[in-house]
């Protein structure tokens, strides 16, 4: 087994690591503070083809494979975690339901401008009453005279506010659980479509997260992603591919706690020698190396087995590598914080927002006790 980058994807990390050197990590304490949507590193990145990176050339993107999707996303999010999650949400949750799912006619409308971050996308599950229970969705959907009407709310929509493009759940036969969820396409300026409150948040703060209000919004019949009743279906399918984008953002930002806490454990001295001579920074600094190289080795295996047939295992690789990889950021920039000591704990230092970043990643896309659960079923499963 080979674990070596082929050419491609070693260019690829090469790029954008440099782009995020470059362009993110100056910029990044400005954005978090202000908490201003970070729209020129957007339009860059669709420069770039990040935007569309593992869509086919058809469709206007870069056509590359999903372990380079994760080498994209943990190098954006390590040199910030917002734009990582801007990219991750765009690819994953709205790109994806109308790639696999929706009309040919759809993806020409959509999908061609999506992938090149002309147009800036977001996906539509949690409701006040609905985040892990998908069959909580009160968001309605009746079809009246060739138009489907929506009405309700949505919450915690990432990249709500600026996008063009809203791909969310309604329920299209009351009743029958999530066998009556369904998928719809909505783009802005509908009628009875608004963004409501912008969330303001503890970390990740230059993405936007709002609420989405459909007020008898009508929309054309075609424009439904899939069949009616296959909304479920066509979460599960699109959240197993968005926890590998998480995983990768949490891998990035675990990553940027590490260089940090290394470059200033050899710079900052007590007692006349730098503190990386101390044995206790050194097991710390051991532990966050290790879980973080773990971590990025299952997120590639989970990565290389999206498209590969094999539902189930891909499933639970998906929430194993999010679940790992989760909480190791959270175990490294929690010691990166006690390695810097007292300067860790201010913002002349950017550890306080890798750890602030870093919470939201056992949260979205799945909890961490979610995805215990989808893992302990597959593994149930396989016995």
């Amino acid at each position: 087994m080979d674990f070596k980058l082929t050419e491609e994807q070693q260019m690829l990390k090469d790029t954008v690591r440099q782009f995020a050197e470059n362009e993110l990590k100056p910029k990044a304490e400005h954005y978090d503070r202000t908490h201003e949507f970070p729209m020129e590193h957007v339009k860059k990145l669709g420069e770039m083809g990040i935007m569309g990176i593992v869509y086919p050339d058809k469709y206007n993107g870069a056509g590359m494979d999903y372990v380079s999707y994760a080498i994209a996303v943990e190098e954006v999010s390590r040199g910030d975690a917002a734009t990582g999650t801007i990219v991750s949400a765009h690819n994953s949750l709205c790109l994806s339901p109308i790639y696999y799912f929706a009309s040919e006619e759809l993806k020409q409308k959509y999908l061609t401008k999506l992938t090149t971050g002309e147009y800036i996308g977001c996906f539509g599950i949690t409701e006040p009453e609905a985040g892990s229970d998908a069959a909580g969705t009160k968001t309605t959907a009746v079809l009246e005279n060739g138009s489907w009407v929506l009405n309700g709310t949505k919450n915690f929509i990432t990249n709500g506010g600026p996008a063009q493009v809203a791909v969310v759940t309604a329920i299209t036969d009351k009743g029958i659980g999530h066998k009556g969820l369904s998928f719809f396409l909505i783009e802005k300026g509908t009628p009875g479509f608004s963004v409501g409150k912008t969330e303001d948040k503890l970390g990740i703060c230059a993405s936007s997260t709002t609420e989405l209000v459909f007020d008898n919004c009508k929309i054309p019949e075609g424009n439904m992603i899939g069949k009616r009743g296959d909304g479920f279906k066509i979460a599960m399918h699109t959240l197993d591919g968005g926890r590998v984008g998480i995983a990768s953002q949490a891998v990035g930002i675990a990553q940027a706690a590490l260089d940090a806490a290394v470059v200033y454990a050899k710079d900052r001295k007590q007692f006349g020698k730098p503190i990386a001579d101390n044995q206790a920074l050194q097991w710390m600094i051991a532990d966050m190396a290790t879980e973080i190289e773990a971590a990025r080795l299952l997120v590639y295996q989970a990565a290389a087995l999206i498209g590969t047939g094999d539902r189930q295992r891909y499933s639970k690789y998906a929430a194993m590598a999010k679940l790992f990889a989760s909480e190791t950021s959270h175990r490294a920039t929690h010691k990166a914080i006690q390695i810097f000591g007292g300067y860790g704990y201010v913002k002349d230092y950017p550890v306080e927002r890798f750890y602030r970043d870093s919470r939201i990643t056992e949260i979205y896309e799945g909890t961490s006790e979610i995805q215990r659960l989808v893992i302990a079923s597959n593994v149930l499963r396989e016995y």
